[in-house]
């Protein structure tokens, strides 16, 4: 009898154990972004890189300047070199040997100052990108939104449909732009 009723017990355990409700799936909603297309793409991005290219190419003119003038004295020590002693030729040799390493410090050190400059202002663009996907995300309801790209090849294949690259451009883009507006009225 006991072994009755505990094969009844368990019998009754297991069968209501199949009758309760399963947990409700969540859909899982998810899509992805080419960062490259996207960084190429953002206008903020456009503009970053004139404005550094135009910084270095104006900073990198006044260097060249320097530069050539270095070149001309650097041809004249040569046609002087004999005409003014060996004394002469070493001391001025001396001299220009100083200047044209002065000149390769300053281009290294403009190049430098250009990379971090551009670099801080890249990391700042970076991040809020993620944060507009990140607002984008929650809104449109997606559990995750995935990167890929050139260097960030996380995702190995995804359906096209589930691209949303160009949403994102389109969203940062009209942001950037709406805020260009505003600053350009305050000027």
């Amino acid at each position: 009898m006991k072994k009755s009723v505990l094969i009844i017990a368990l019998a009754i355990s297991i069968v209501s154990c199949n009758n309760k409700p399963a947990a409700e799936v969540k859909e899982v909603k998810t899509a992805y972004v080419d960062t490259s297309v996207l960084m190429k793409e953002y206008t903020a991005t456009k503009d970053l890189d004139a404005k550094y290219k135009a910084k270095g190419e104006e900073k990198g003119r006044q260097l060249q300047a320097e530069i050539n003038r270095f070149k001309q004295e650097a041809q004249n020590f040569q046609a002087q070199a004999q005409a003014n002693g060996q004394e002469w030729a070493q001391k001025k040799g001396a001299e220009l040997q100083r200047r044209e390493q002065q000149l390769a410090q300053a281009q290294q050190a403009l190049a430098q100052q250009l990379q971090q400059e551009g670099g801080t202002e890249m990391d700042s663009l970076v991040s809020n990108v993620k944060k507009a996907i990140k607002a984008y995300g929650k809104e449109k309801g997606y559990t995750y939104i995935y990167g890929t790209g050139d260097s960030n090849a996380s995702i190995l294949y995804a359906e096209d449909k589930l691209d949303i690259t160009k949403d994102i451009i389109k969203l940062l883009n009209d942001k950037y732009n709406s805020s260009n507006k505003k600053e350009e009225v305050k000027k």
